[in-house]
């Protein structure tokens, strides 16, 4: 059985004042890549993570289109946030 996941994490601190995305790929229970946005740039931890990390970087549409998701994070936070942190 081969497994591939794909995983991004939004991360809040103080509301939307500061986001963090991270977008971790696994393979078979193994994470190869990591997009950290506080780094700004996509690192691998294989060598094939490491292959790939280094042809997604020096691509500049995907790096921008990784730093793009951040605003999507904080789109994403807002809209059931006006709906229940305003509530209380």
């Amino acid at each position: 059985v081969l497994q591939w996941l794909h995983k991004a994490e939004c991360l809040f601190t103080n509301g939307t004042e500061k986001v963090r995305l991270v977008v971790r790929f696994i393979y078979n229970r193994e994470e190869f890549l990591m997009f950290d946005s506080n780094v700004g740039h996509f690192v691998g931890f294989t060598p094939l993570g490491e292959k790939n990390a280094k042809k997604w970087n020096s691509d500049s549409a995907i790096k921008e289109f990784m730093r793009a998701h951040v605003d999507r994070c904080r789109h994403n936070y807002e809209v059931p946030a006006s709906i229940t942190v305003e509530r209380r």
